[in-house]
Protein backbone atom coordinates (compact mmCIF):
# COMPACT_ATOMS: atom_id res chain seq x y z
CA UNK A 1 0.00 0.00 0.00
CA UNK A 2 1.39 3.40 -0.97
CA UNK A 3 1.76 6.25 1.52
CA UNK A 4 -0.92 8.35 -0.25
CA UNK A 5 -3.44 5.52 -0.68
CA UNK A 6 -7.04 6.72 -1.06
CA UNK A 7 -8.48 3.17 -0.76
CA UNK A 8 -10.23 3.72 -4.10
CA UNK A 9 -8.81 0.93 -6.26
CA UNK A 10 -10.91 1.86 -9.30
CA UNK A 11 -8.93 5.07 -9.83
CA UNK A 12 -5.52 3.73 -8.81
CA UNK A 13 -2.86 2.27 -11.10
CA UNK A 14 -0.61 0.97 -8.32
CA UNK A 15 -0.23 -2.82 -8.15
CA UNK A 16 0.02 -3.23 -4.38
CA UNK A 17 -0.80 -6.26 -2.27
CA UNK A 18 -3.88 -4.53 -0.85
CA UNK A 19 -5.48 -3.96 -4.24
CA UNK A 20 -9.10 -5.14 -4.37
CA UNK A 21 -10.37 -7.00 -7.42
CA UNK A 22 -13.09 -5.40 -9.50
CA UNK A 23 -16.50 -7.14 -9.24
CA UNK A 24 -17.06 -9.69 -12.03
CA UNK A 25 -20.30 -8.35 -13.47
CA UNK A 26 -22.20 -10.05 -16.27
CA UNK A 27 -21.73 -8.40 -19.67
CA UNK A 28 -24.80 -7.07 -21.51
CA UNK A 29 -25.71 -8.42 -24.93
CA UNK A 30 -23.23 -7.60 -27.69
CA UNK A 31 -23.94 -4.15 -29.09
CA UNK A 32 -25.72 -2.91 -25.96
CA UNK A 33 -24.34 0.12 -24.15
CA UNK A 34 -26.03 0.90 -20.83
CA UNK A 35 -24.55 3.92 -19.10
CA UNK A 36 -26.34 3.94 -15.71
CA UNK A 37 -28.23 1.19 -13.89
CA UNK A 38 -30.61 2.26 -11.11
CA UNK A 39 -32.33 -0.30 -8.90
CA UNK A 40 -35.75 0.39 -7.39
CA UNK A 41 -36.32 -1.69 -4.27
CA UNK A 42 -38.61 -1.96 -1.26
CA UNK A 43 -38.71 -3.85 2.00
CA UNK A 44 -42.23 -5.15 1.38
CA UNK A 45 -44.84 -5.29 -1.37
CA UNK A 46 -47.71 -2.95 -2.05
CA UNK A 47 -45.86 0.32 -1.48
CA UNK A 48 -45.91 1.52 -5.10
CA UNK A 49 -42.44 0.50 -6.26
CA UNK A 50 -43.56 -0.17 -9.84
CA UNK A 51 -45.41 3.17 -9.89
CA UNK A 52 -42.23 4.98 -8.86
CA UNK A 53 -40.18 3.03 -11.42
CA UNK A 54 -42.64 3.86 -14.19
CA UNK A 55 -42.86 7.55 -13.32
CA UNK A 56 -39.08 7.90 -13.10
CA UNK A 57 -38.77 6.33 -16.55
CA UNK A 58 -41.45 8.62 -17.98
CA UNK A 59 -39.98 11.78 -16.48
CA UNK A 60 -36.40 10.94 -17.54
CA UNK A 61 -37.61 10.13 -21.07
CA UNK A 62 -39.23 13.58 -21.21
CA UNK A 63 -35.80 15.04 -20.44
CA UNK A 64 -34.56 13.50 -23.68
CA UNK A 65 -32.72 10.46 -22.30
CA UNK A 66 -32.85 6.94 -23.73
CA UNK A 67 -34.58 4.95 -21.01
CA UNK A 68 -35.09 1.25 -20.33
CA UNK A 69 -36.87 -0.73 -17.64
CA UNK A 70 -35.95 -4.26 -16.64
CA UNK A 71 -38.99 -5.72 -14.90
CA UNK A 72 -37.21 -8.07 -12.50
CA UNK A 73 -40.35 -8.83 -10.48
CA UNK A 74 -40.88 -12.19 -12.17
CA UNK A 75 -43.88 -13.35 -10.15
CA UNK A 76 -45.65 -9.99 -10.09
CA UNK A 77 -44.74 -8.16 -13.31
CA UNK A 78 -46.66 -4.94 -13.94
CA UNK A 79 -44.48 -2.67 -16.09
CA UNK A 80 -45.96 -3.59 -19.51
CA UNK A 81 -49.49 -2.98 -18.24
CA UNK A 82 -48.53 0.41 -16.82
CA UNK A 83 -47.36 1.48 -20.30
CA UNK A 84 -50.14 -0.24 -22.24
CA UNK A 85 -47.65 -2.58 -23.93
CA UNK A 86 -49.11 -5.90 -25.09
CA UNK A 87 -48.04 -8.90 -27.14
CA UNK A 88 -44.87 -10.97 -27.16
CA UNK A 89 -41.33 -9.65 -27.37
CA UNK A 90 -39.60 -10.11 -30.72
CA UNK A 91 -36.49 -12.24 -31.05
CA UNK A 92 -34.00 -13.52 -33.61
CA UNK A 93 -30.67 -15.34 -33.56
CA UNK A 94 -29.13 -12.43 -31.65
CA UNK A 95 -31.57 -12.73 -28.74
CA UNK A 96 -34.63 -10.91 -27.45
CA UNK A 97 -35.63 -7.35 -28.31
CA UNK A 98 -37.25 -5.07 -25.74
CA UNK A 99 -40.76 -3.79 -26.32
CA UNK A 100 -41.14 -0.03 -26.76
CA UNK A 101 -43.75 2.21 -25.21
CA UNK A 102 -45.39 5.06 -27.14
CA UNK A 103 -42.71 7.47 -25.93
CA UNK A 104 -39.87 5.06 -26.68
CA UNK A 105 -39.20 3.57 -23.23
CA UNK A 106 -37.64 0.13 -23.80
CA UNK A 107 -38.75 -2.67 -21.49
CA UNK A 108 -38.43 -6.36 -20.87
CA UNK A 109 -40.74 -8.33 -18.60
CA UNK A 110 -41.70 -11.95 -18.19
CA UNK A 111 -45.22 -10.93 -19.24
CA UNK A 112 -43.78 -10.18 -22.69
CA UNK A 113 -42.76 -13.84 -22.92
CA UNK A 114 -46.06 -15.45 -21.87
CA UNK A 115 -48.88 -16.33 -24.26
CA UNK A 116 -51.37 -15.28 -21.58
CA UNK A 117 -50.34 -12.45 -19.29
CA UNK A 118 -52.39 -13.93 -16.44
CA UNK A 119 -50.42 -17.22 -16.50
CA UNK A 120 -48.63 -17.67 -13.15
CA UNK A 121 -44.86 -17.86 -13.02
CA UNK A 122 -44.31 -20.86 -10.73
CA UNK A 123 -40.51 -20.93 -10.64
CA UNK A 124 -38.03 -21.61 -7.89
CA UNK A 125 -35.48 -19.00 -6.86
CA UNK A 126 -32.53 -20.18 -8.99
CA UNK A 127 -34.66 -20.14 -12.16
CA UNK A 128 -35.92 -16.64 -11.39
CA UNK A 129 -32.39 -15.42 -10.69
CA UNK A 130 -31.17 -16.97 -13.94
CA UNK A 131 -33.91 -15.22 -15.90
CA UNK A 132 -32.91 -11.88 -14.41
CA UNK A 133 -29.36 -12.45 -15.67
CA UNK A 134 -30.69 -13.37 -19.12
CA UNK A 135 -32.70 -10.14 -19.25
CA UNK A 136 -29.32 -8.40 -18.98
CA UNK A 137 -27.19 -10.67 -21.18
CA UNK A 138 -29.66 -11.84 -23.87
CA UNK A 139 -31.74 -8.73 -24.56
CA UNK A 140 -30.65 -6.38 -27.33
CA UNK A 141 -31.06 -3.16 -25.36
CA UNK A 142 -29.04 -0.95 -27.71
CA UNK A 143 -27.80 2.42 -26.45
CA UNK A 144 -29.41 3.29 -23.11
CA UNK A 145 -28.66 6.26 -20.87
CA UNK A 146 -30.53 4.99 -17.80
CA UNK A 147 -31.91 1.55 -17.04
CA UNK A 148 -34.31 1.22 -14.11
CA UNK A 149 -34.54 -2.26 -12.57
CA UNK A 150 -37.91 -2.84 -10.91
CA UNK A 151 -37.19 -5.50 -8.30
CA UNK A 152 -39.53 -7.65 -6.22
CA UNK A 153 -39.93 -6.68 -2.55
CA UNK A 154 -37.62 -7.97 0.12
CA UNK A 155 -33.97 -8.97 0.26
CA UNK A 156 -34.06 -12.36 -1.48
CA UNK A 157 -32.70 -13.98 -4.62
CA UNK A 158 -33.49 -11.28 -7.18
CA UNK A 159 -32.03 -8.23 -5.40
CA UNK A 160 -28.96 -10.28 -4.52
CA UNK A 161 -28.58 -11.43 -8.14
CA UNK A 162 -28.99 -7.88 -9.46
CA UNK A 163 -26.48 -6.43 -7.00
CA UNK A 164 -23.90 -9.12 -7.72
CA UNK A 165 -24.39 -9.44 -11.50
CA UNK A 166 -25.21 -5.95 -12.77
CA UNK A 167 -23.12 -2.78 -12.41
CA UNK A 168 -25.73 -0.99 -10.29
CA UNK A 169 -24.88 2.69 -9.84
CA UNK A 170 -27.37 3.25 -7.04
CA UNK A 171 -30.74 2.27 -5.63
CA UNK A 172 -33.94 4.09 -4.80
CA UNK A 173 -35.83 2.67 -1.83
CA UNK A 174 -39.64 2.99 -1.83
CA UNK A 175 -41.59 2.89 1.42
CA UNK A 176 -44.93 3.84 2.93
CA UNK A 177 -45.48 5.73 6.19
CA UNK A 178 -46.44 2.96 8.64
CA UNK A 179 -43.97 2.29 11.45
CA UNK A 180 -43.75 -1.41 10.54
CA UNK A 181 -42.94 -0.55 6.94
CA UNK A 182 -40.33 1.89 8.23
CA UNK A 183 -38.66 -0.97 10.06
CA UNK A 184 -38.90 -3.26 7.04
CA UNK A 185 -37.55 -0.67 4.60
CA UNK A 186 -34.43 -0.36 6.71
CA UNK A 187 -33.70 -3.99 5.85
CA UNK A 188 -33.60 -3.00 2.18
CA UNK A 189 -31.40 0.00 2.96
CA UNK A 190 -29.06 -2.15 5.03
CA UNK A 191 -28.84 -4.76 2.26
CA UNK A 192 -27.86 -2.14 -0.31
CA UNK A 193 -25.22 -0.74 2.02
CA UNK A 194 -23.95 -4.25 2.82
CA UNK A 195 -23.50 -4.80 -0.93
CA UNK A 196 -21.77 -1.40 -1.19
CA UNK A 197 -24.48 0.01 -3.47
CA UNK A 198 -25.21 3.72 -2.86
CA UNK A 199 -28.73 4.53 -1.70
CA UNK A 200 -29.62 7.56 -3.81
CA UNK A 201 -32.96 8.40 -2.24
CA UNK A 202 -35.87 7.28 -0.10
CA UNK A 203 -39.29 7.72 -1.68
CA UNK A 204 -42.27 7.63 0.68
CA UNK A 205 -45.37 6.78 -1.32
CA UNK A 206 -48.91 7.39 0.00
CA UNK A 207 -47.39 9.90 2.39
CA UNK A 208 -50.44 12.15 2.58
CA UNK A 209 -53.77 12.97 0.97
CA UNK A 210 -54.65 16.51 -0.04
CA UNK A 211 -58.34 17.28 0.37
CA UNK A 212 -59.69 18.58 -2.96
CA UNK A 213 -62.17 20.86 -1.12
CA UNK A 214 -60.08 22.59 1.54
CA UNK A 215 -56.54 21.80 0.39
CA UNK A 216 -55.52 20.43 3.80
CA UNK A 217 -53.10 17.51 3.94
CA UNK A 218 -54.21 14.41 5.84
CA UNK A 219 -51.77 11.67 6.87
CA UNK A 220 -53.99 8.64 6.31
CA UNK A 221 -51.33 6.09 7.31
CA UNK A 222 -49.90 8.05 10.21
CA UNK A 223 -46.98 10.39 10.67
CA UNK A 224 -43.98 10.02 8.41
CA UNK A 225 -40.71 8.54 9.70
CA UNK A 226 -38.84 8.75 6.41
CA UNK A 227 -36.66 11.70 7.43
CA UNK A 228 -35.52 9.85 10.55
CA UNK A 229 -34.56 6.78 8.52
CA UNK A 230 -32.75 8.93 5.96
CA UNK A 231 -30.79 10.75 8.67
CA UNK A 232 -29.90 7.49 10.40
CA UNK A 233 -28.39 6.12 7.18
CA UNK A 234 -26.98 9.43 5.90
CA UNK A 235 -29.25 9.50 2.84
CA UNK A 236 -29.56 13.06 1.57
CA UNK A 237 -32.54 12.81 -0.79
CA UNK A 238 -36.14 12.19 0.34
CA UNK A 239 -39.30 12.44 -1.77
CA UNK A 240 -42.80 12.24 -0.29
CA UNK A 241 -45.56 11.33 -2.73
CA UNK A 242 -49.29 11.93 -2.21
CA UNK A 243 -52.14 9.46 -2.39
CA UNK A 244 -53.53 10.16 -5.84
CA UNK A 245 -56.20 7.81 -7.26
CA UNK A 246 -55.45 9.17 -10.74
CA UNK A 247 -51.99 7.58 -10.68
CA UNK A 248 -53.37 4.16 -9.74
CA UNK A 249 -56.01 4.45 -12.46
CA UNK A 250 -53.36 5.41 -15.03
CA UNK A 251 -51.26 2.36 -14.09
CA UNK A 252 -54.26 0.06 -14.51
CA UNK A 253 -55.28 1.65 -17.82
CA UNK A 254 -51.78 1.63 -19.36
CA UNK A 255 -51.63 5.43 -19.45
CA UNK A 256 -48.76 6.19 -17.09
CA UNK A 257 -47.05 8.20 -19.83
CA UNK A 258 -49.87 10.74 -19.62
CA UNK A 259 -49.12 11.50 -15.96
CA UNK A 260 -46.67 13.73 -14.14
CA UNK A 261 -45.45 13.82 -10.54
CA UNK A 262 -43.65 17.01 -9.59
CA UNK A 263 -42.67 15.62 -6.19
CA UNK A 264 -40.07 13.50 -8.01
CA UNK A 265 -38.40 16.52 -9.65
CA UNK A 266 -35.53 16.69 -7.11
CA UNK A 267 -34.77 13.02 -7.73
CA UNK A 268 -34.82 13.59 -11.50
CA UNK A 269 -32.25 16.36 -11.05
CA UNK A 270 -30.14 14.03 -8.91
CA UNK A 271 -30.23 11.29 -11.57
CA UNK A 272 -29.26 13.74 -14.29
CA UNK A 273 -26.31 14.91 -12.17
CA UNK A 274 -25.30 11.26 -11.61
CA UNK A 275 -25.18 10.74 -15.36
CA UNK A 276 -23.05 13.84 -15.85
CA UNK A 277 -20.54 12.93 -13.12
Amino acid sequence: MTENCTHNCSSCTSDCDQRQAEPAYEQPAAGSQIKKVIGVISGKGGVGKSLVTSMLAVLMAREGFRIAIMDADMTGPSIPQAFGVEGLADSDERGLFPALSKSGVAMMSVNLLLQNHTDPVVWRGPVIAGTVKQFWTHVQWGDIDYMFVDMPPGTGDVPLTVFQSLPVDGVIVVASPQQLVGMIVEKAVNMAQLMKIPVLALVENMSYFTCPDCGKQHHIFGASHIEDIAARHQIDSVCRLPIDPRLAAAMDAGRIEHMTLSQLDPLIEQLIALGEA
